[in-house]
């Protein structure tokens, strides 16, 4: 994604409430946008710049499918008005890895089937790797409990688990 410049539809926007300009950047590029100041960083980020990896799950901060990194914390973007991010250095999962590669928390997602349907795993993913880098992956329950604000309908937790195990893993033993 490159330098993008878009605005809402006529329709989109309501008299009584403002327009804004913003300057997203988002995955490493920086994006000028203009919307309703009503639209969340979620809507911004899946309508007008086509980042479809944060899912609109529960709409209300509860389920993590939204899940993004902000000045690498991670936020539900659903709740996040997306003029209060002008300027702020934005994550999606579209962002992870390099030159084509995925990142490690990703390939580890894969080998241990950390996913069924698939809807939460871009937002499961998010979380883990902020936790990974926040030092909170420790032990089993320390990974359950800092995960806890992301839902997997389908139980795919072990798994999740599991695979944020192998990458803390790998990560201290290079750091040895």
């Amino acid at each position: 994604m490159k330098h993008v410049e878009t605005t809402t539809r006529p329709s989109e926007a309501t008299p009584e409430l403002p327009s804004v300009d913003v300057t997203l950047k988002v995955n490493g590029d920086s994006c000028r946008l203009r919307f309703d100041s009503r639209v969340t960083l979620l809507d911004a980020l899946r309508d007008h710049l086509g980042l479809t990896g944060a899912k609109k799950g529960c709409d209300q901060g509860a389920c993590g499918a939204c899940t993004v990194l902000v000045d690498g914390k991670r936020i539900v973007s659903c709740l996040a008005l997306a003029a209060q991010y002008d300027g702020r250095e934005i994550t999606t999962v579209e962002g992870l890895g390099d030159d084509g590669e995925p990142h490690p928390m990703q390939a580890a997602f894969a080998r241990h089937d950390a996913f069924q349907c698939g809807y939460c795993t871009p937002g499961q993913i998010m979380s883990a790797v902020c936790l990974q880098a926040e030092g909170r992956a420790g032990t089993e329950e320390d990974i359950r409990e800092y995960m806890s604000g992301n839902i997997c309908r389908c139980g795919a937790y072990p798994n999740i688990c599991a695979a944020i195990r192998e990458v803390v893993a790998e990560d201290n033993d290079a750091s040895l």
